[in-house]
């Protein structure tokens, strides 16, 4: 049996769909007591233990704007430095698209997005069902399926195609990603230089540095390295983001147990500490820069010593983090979609299952890493595309039930009576459309004895990749992205 997506035709160019995750159901892990207790310990690590700042630009302006500075090079950051960071961060987010449209919006409506990655160091071939290593080749393809698909609402440029050297990796990934997407892109670099670049790259397709900053369709992911610790490297994307007013992520991976306490609520208020010390040093850089609270709280596995992607620890406390984050009023990037299964077998479907309600019925707005396997080392295309279908099925579920005399409908259950029923009613006719159906699980009255929703799967990802385009590039900016593309690889 082949598939056939029915949302694009042959040879033509899909229009993207701005539509994003809402809800209306109640939920939360934190109540207003622990939020206000998880920030008050976070204040007294950032005041009292403090944390180890590397980078004489951002020391010296820590420095200058009240930080004080302990031995083995702490930084102790008073409440009021904090505060007043916590007051000048945008409370609104919006990313556009390539072509300056406004995509992705995050405001107090607690909106929802979804991103895969452009490039990994593994790919789980669908072809083969395999894992085997990324090659640049490979961007187009994820970049397609990203785009085409209506539930992935940005990609990851990570820098990591093993056939590209390491010193361009970061570049060469961003330009194929650009070139081959229209939708906002989140990017990080394997250096400060590849970083500079990336943003000229961008000024370029945005028409200049001021149309960048005005509609910005990139963001960029930074990390400090729990515990309490902020490489140069790190600050230094901080500083470069927030003096060209790039949005940021800032992004700590705290292991229970390893790079974090073994406990949940300390684990919280340490992960806390590391993002609020990431927001001080953007404000007192560039107020105002749009920054944006990570968080990656999760386990160290003590049997097999792997930061696990699959935990449900983690899923809970990166769902605790989006609300510390909402109740800050900032934009939270997440995590979900993702397995520490090798390959798409039962394990990793029920891992993407959870952490995708988990984090549908949290507070986080942009949620990466969907497709993610092995605990980080690769990326499934098919894990892509089966979560796309999971994720459409879970905004139905977020949806909730709306309560008023209109959706009671008292009168047609009146009119139709014991015994009848409702297939012939003009209700009926009206409102069925708004019940989700999928695309890839049956519902056939009588189903074969074996899995069609593998096949279908690879029939789609063969179909999106053969047919669907993307709109082209003006000639002029591509000839610059090609120039770009020949000279980063002529100096290597």
């Amino acid at each position: 049996m082949v598939f056939i997506p029915k949302r694009i035709n042959e040879g033509s160019v899909k229009e993207i769909s701005t539509v994003e995750a809402k809800k209306s159901i109640a939920f939360s892990v934190l109540n207003r007591e622990k939020k206000e207790k998880i920030h008050e310990a976070s204040l007294y690590l950032l005041a009292k233990v403090g944390m180890k700042v590397q980078g004489e630009k951002m020391l010296r302006l820590l420095r200058e704007h009240g930080c004080g500075t302990g031995v083995e090079g702490r930084i102790f950051f008073p409440h009021q430095v904090v505060e007043k960071a916590l007051r000048s961060a945008p409370r609104q987010l919006v990313l556009f698209t390539r072509g300056g449209e406004p995509y992705i919006t995050v405001d107090s409506r607690e909106q929802q997005y979804f991103g895969t990655h452009a490039d990994q160091l593994e790919l789980l071939d669908p072809a083969t069902g395999k894992a085997r290593k990324f090659v640049s080749d490979d961007t187009r393809m994820m970049c397609l399926l990203a785009d085409y698909l209506p539930n992935i609402h940005f990609i990851l440029s990570v820098g990591m195609s093993s056939d590209v050297p390491p010193d361009i990796q970061s570049q060469i990934t961003f330009l194929e990603t650009v070139m081959n997407f229209r939708k906002p892109i989140n990017f990080s670099t394997n250096d400060v230089n590849a970083l500079y670049d990336i943003i000229e790259i961008a000024a370029t397709v945005a028409g200049g540095k001021k149309q960048l900053q005005e509609k910005p369709f990139i963001f960029n992911y930074c990390e400090p390295i729990p515990p309490l610790a902020h490489p140069e490297t790190s600050t230094e994307k901080l500083r470069i983001s927030a003096e060209n007013r790039v949005p940021v992520v800032y992004m700590p991976y705290c292991m229970m147990g390893g790079t974090s306490v073994m406990s949940l609520a300390g684990t919280l208020a340490q992960c806390n500490a590391e993002v609020l010390a990431g927001l001080v040093m953007t404000q007192i850089v560039s107020e105002g820069t749009p920054f944006i609270y990570g968080a990656m709280p999760s386990v160290f596995d003590m049997k097999t010593t792997i930061g696990s992607y699959g935990a449900p620890e983690f899923h809970l406390l990166v769902a605790a983090a989006s609300e510390m984050a909402s109740f800050y009023g900032l934009p939270f990037y997440g995590t979900a979609g993702c397995s520490d299964a090798k390959t798409l077998d039962e394990q990793a479907v029920a891992e993407i299952t959870m952490e995708l309600f988990s984090t549908i019925l949290s507070k986080a707005n942009l949620v990466h890493d969907v497709g993610v396997m092995d605990h980080c080392n690769s990326v499934s295309p098919e894990a892509v595309v089966l979560a796309d279908e999971i994720i459409a099925a879970l905004k139905s579920y977020a949806d909730g039930v709306e309560v008023n005399d209109e959706n009671l409908a008292l009168e047609v259950i009146e009119k139709v009576g014991p015994g009848g029923h409702f297939l012939n009613e003009k209700h009926t006719r009206n409102n069925f459309r708004k019940i989700w159906y999928p695309d890839l699980f049956s519902r056939a009255m009588e189903n074969e004895d074996v899995s069609a929703v593998r096949t279908k799967i690879r029939d789609k990802i063969q179909h999106i990749v053969t047919w669907h385009q993307v709109p082209e590039l003006e000639e002029g900016l591509a000839r610059e992205l090609a120039g770009w593309m020949n000279r980063l690889k002529k100096v290597r």
